[in-house]
């Protein structure tokens, strides 16, 4: 017999053995858990693919009378992903942007060797002023993922980078530190993402006037956030907003298309005080 064809026998007697509650959590675990696994695996194909630092090509020309999607007026879009990691895991959400608003959409890369989280927001900083320079605009929206969120989060709030940065989304990222995989303290970076490390204590000084807005998407299925609320960004000088996403995990953040839908909404939400979605649900 077929696993599928067993599952639905076991189910019935899994409620009736554990609370209801503690069921529905088990089964929404076991579905995050595969589509973890599921990611990690397509990702590890397209790891490859993003070693190298995305190609600068030029603005588009408009002069030669092609017809062309409208584009929306906001600032370019740089995504910044997470440690050990590179471009290729926004492929999906990179699409979704371009797509769905027209923006300029750049991924930058850092190096995996990469030590100190102050040092490579100054590196960002420099991508920044080059973007600006590039393209003309005075301003960028930034994306990160975990690592790239804090990263991006210290050069808007420490280094002056809220002048260049008008909203900055970070998905599953470590804003109060992580005690989770405590074997990979070894990497200068991961103790830096220690909850009481410097930059954590850095981060949590007071910011009066950062010109940035964020949105910090959270999960509560994201076993590399401990405890999961870490994810959540709460200072009292920050124009904040945290955004609960339901039944997914760590690595689905910056792929599931209900996400890039809500950050879409984060990104297109220009003004101050304006609000996204307070939650998704996406299984």
């Amino acid at each position: 017999m077929k696993v599928t064809g067993v599952l639905p026998l076991f189910l019935p007697l899994c409620r009736r053995l554990w609370p209801g509650r503690l069921a529905g959590l088990s089964v929404a675990l076991l579905k995050a858990t595969a589509l973890e696994a599921a990611i990690l695996a397509g990702h590890l194909l397209l790891y490859p693919t993003g070693l190298i630092q995305e190609s600068r090509c030029p603005a588009p020309s408009t002069g030669d009378g092609a017809t062309r999607l409208p584009v929306r007026s906001g600032p370019p879009v740089v995504l910044l992903h997470g440690f050990i990691d590179n471009r290729s895991v926004f492929v999906l959400l990179r699409r979704s942007l371009a797509q769905h608003g027209g923006q300029r959409v750049i991924s930058l890369n850092y190096s995996p060797l990469t030590c100190d989280i102050r040092a490579a927001a100054e590196l960002l900083g420099r991508h920044v002023e080059e973007i600006c320079e590039r393209t003309g605009s005075d301003r960028v929206d930034i994306v990160g993922h975990s690592l790239g969120g804090l990263i991006a989060r210290y050069y808007a709030q420490c280094l002056g980078g809220d002048l260049r940065v008008r909203t900055l989304v970070t998905l599953g990222t470590p804003h109060s530190g992580t005690s989770a995989a405590p074997l990979a303290n070894a990497h200068p970076i991961v103790r830096q993402m220690r909850p009481g490390s410097q930059v954590i204590e850095e981060l949590a000084r007071p910011a009066p006037g950062c010109r940035t807005r964020f949105v910090s998407f959270w999960s509560d299925l994201d076993s590399v956030m401990v405890p999961l609320e870490t994810a959540r960004l709460e200072h009292p000088d920050l124009d904040a907003q945290n955004v609960r996403v339901t039944g997914i995990g760590h690595l689905a953040l910056p792929v599931h298309p209900a996400v890039a839908a809500g950050i879409r909404e984060a990104l297109d939400a220009a003004h101050p005080g304006d609000r996204v979605t307070g939650g998704l649900t996406v299984a």
